[in-house]
């Protein structure tokens, strides 16, 4: 369009998102890059202060493995990991965020975040490796080093990244527009790092109506991670392990800090505890449903059995919780002062991270130190950076990794130059903000380590190239334009279909197909073959979205991005013939583990070009 400025930008290095991960890269990548004379450029859709997955706040730190006391070692954590992920984890990838994310902490709390401590000023611990901080600014503190590193004209807020340039097998940088402006950007850089978040709202929320939009995790990452990493035909790794987190009902407030620091039961409407009451169910998912803890999955299973046999809802005993441990208070007075200062530490733990919670608390009367609280499975979403593991098959470091997964620089993709971390990497879950962060920092020096030993060439882009992204980027706008008198309602228009409906179809179809909420995340062959044959027809039609402005254009093309997420997880959970995370989904045609055949990794690649996929089994491979 005529009217839209292009604007091309040069640089070095080329962060893609705002979020922990990114802030972390951009610290550290902008340290080595200033002794090598090098350029940093942060890109980010939002405004770094409050982007990414802790934009809100949060209330805990949930790595933090603390090597330094003695207590636990790298080890630890990474047979916690691999336990929780049923066997499929990245030894190697885990061990080296594991080391690193002390560091990070320490530098939170240099940069002015509060971490709790005792009267001997010792850490809190809400769990064996979660530190309890007032976590309202935690993202400004981290965003504020950031950009105190990079400096503010490195910075390019309210861009939206549609996809990577291509030359061939060549990644040459990014394109998008900006959300605010009528620019076209194109950003040519040596290499690139990612790490624009996970997905949510592939799946129909559990919270729809008046509770639309309404997320566990943010509703703003919308799959363009995975987008960037399969478009720059980068491997993919863990497609299928999504991640079902049981929240308080309807305003998907965590249930972490009641589970961890109160120490509060999970019933069923009858009072019966499932974790008790179904412990022989876990005998069927052995070795993995006798560790400790147990996998967050198979807790998931049990309440959902307990539901599926009508024994729902599914209750959080929280003033049992609070009241237990007030009565601890050697008389009336200290009790009355304990249970006080229980009521503030439960609210608080929602104010300073999902306020939707307390506000529903509020509405519905609830007081949560005098009345159970429902709690239920939430839609799947998809994250590398907790209890799920979907991202980019990335280089292990030198040290630690096998042959086979490495190749070079820690954390690059299988597309050369291109590294990610964060949501945007795989096989490594259980980083959280801070393990995200960590991995930021060591993605962003091995970046600047490939610039100085490779010294790749500052990529050029033919002026046709950039006219060819800059029309595709508009069209929504251009056919929105052409055919919008067509009807009364822009809704509903036969030319064109808005970002809205098209995430609802998107929506409702991963719901019934691919085993959502509506399905009791449940699914089959036959289930996925028609899924991605409705895919198929929606991936045609997203030729035809239609965007009134530039943020219905962004929310187009979000769409777009999730769709291809979709695609991605359906051909993985497809290909993986088995059960191994009930809970998180449930294969009805191949209803038991099968260890004997598929305790690997399930790879995936899409060419660029032709759109063809290639399904892979990969090894599971210990430490070097």
């Amino acid at each position: 369009m005529e009217n839209f400025e292009t604007v091309q930008v040069e640089t070095d290095l080329l962060i893609l998102g705002g979020g922990m991960a990114s802030c972390g890269a951009a610290v550290e990548a902008a340290h080595w890059a200033k002794k090598n004379g090098l350029k940093v450029t942060m890109v980010d859709k939002a405004a770094v202060d409050r982007s990414g997955a802790v934009a809100m706040g949060l209330s805990a730190i949930n790595q933090y493995v603390g090597l330094k006391d003695g207590e636990n070692t790298v080890k630890n954590y990474v047979d916690y990991v691999k336990n929780d992920l049923m066997g499929v984890a990245r030894d190697d990838h885990v061990a080296s965020i594991a080391r690193h994310v002390v560091v990070s902490v320490h530098l939170f709390e240099k940069w002015g975040l509060p971490i709790w401590t005792d009267d001997e000023g010792g850490y809190v611990h809400e769990g064996r490796w979660q530190l309890m901080i007032n976590g309202e600014s935690y993202k400004v503190v981290v965003a504020e080093a950031a950009k105190n590193h990079l400096g503010t004209d490195n910075i390019y807020e309210r861009v939206f990244i549609v996809g990577p340039v291509m030359e061939g097998d060549e990644c040459k940088g990014a394109y998008g527009f900006s959300v605010r402006e009528n620019k076209f950007y194109i950003f040519k850089a040596r290499a690139i790092f990612v790490a624009m978040g996970g997905a949510v709202h592939v799946f129909k929320p559990r919270s729809s109506g008046e509770g639309l939009g309404r997320a566990w995790y943010p509703p703003w990452n919308s799959g363009s991670s995975a987008y960037f990493t399969l478009k720059s035909g980068s491997e993919m790794t863990c497609q299928e392990v999504r991640f079902i987190p049981v929240r308080f009902k309807d305003a998907y407030g965590p249930v972490g800090a009641w589970f961890l620091l109160f120490k509060s039961r999970a019933t069923n409407a009858f009072g019966g505890e499932y974790m008790v009451e179904r412990r022989e169910e876990l005998d069927n998912w052995k070795p993995y449903g006798h560790v400790k803890p147990i996998p967050a999955n198979l807790r998931n299973w049990l309440g959902m059995l307990d539901v599926m046999e009508g024994k729902g809802p599914i209750y959080m005993r929280t003033e049992e919780a609070i009241q237990k441990i007030a009565e601890q208070a050697p008389d009336e007075k200290a009790f009355k002062k304990k249970m006080k200062e229980l009521e503030s530490e439960a609210w608080e733990d929602f104010l300073d991270m999902t306020i939707s919670q307390a506000i529903l608390w509020a509405a519905t009367d609830t007081q949560p130190e005098e009345k159970s609280s429902e709690i239920a499975a939430a839609e799947p979403y998809f994250i590398g950076s907790h209890s799920g593991a979907s991202g980019a098959w990335v280089s292990g470091p030198k040290d630690l990794a096998p042959d086979e997964y490495f190749w070079g620089y820690e954390n690059m993709c299988t597309t050369k130059g291109v590294f990610a971390a964060g949501d945007a990497s795989g096989a490594s879950s259980h980083k959280f903000s801070s393990g995200s962060h960590a991995e930021g920092r060591i993605a962003g020096k091995a970046a600047i380590r490939y610039l100085v030993n490779e010294n790749p060439p500052m990529p050029t882009v033919e002026d046709s190239t950039i006219e060819k992204l800059k029309a595709e980027t508009l069209k929504p706008l251009a056919t929105y334009e052409e055919h919008k008198g067509f009807t009364s309602q822009p809704d509903v228009n036969p030319n064109y279909i808005v970002p809205k409906m098209f995430m609802f179809r998107l929506q409702k179809l991963m719901d019934e197909y691919a085993g959502g909420v509506g399905s009791q995340f449940t699914t089959s062959q036959k289930l996925l073959e028609r899924g991605l044959e409705l895919l198929g027809m929606l991936k045609e039609d997203s030729a035809n979205l239609g965007a009134e402005d530039l943020h219905q254009l962004m929310r187009c093309w979000e769409n777009v991005h999730r769709m291809y997420q979709a695609e991605a997880h359906m051909r993985t959970i497809l290909f993986r013939e088995e059960t191994r995370w009930p809970g998180y989904y449930f294969r009805a045609d191949f209803p038991k583990l099968d260890n004997d055949n598929w305790l690997c990794f399930v790879n995936c690649k899409m060419d660029p070009e032709t759109e063809e996929w290639e399904m892979l089994k990969r090894d599971i491979l210990p430490m070097s």
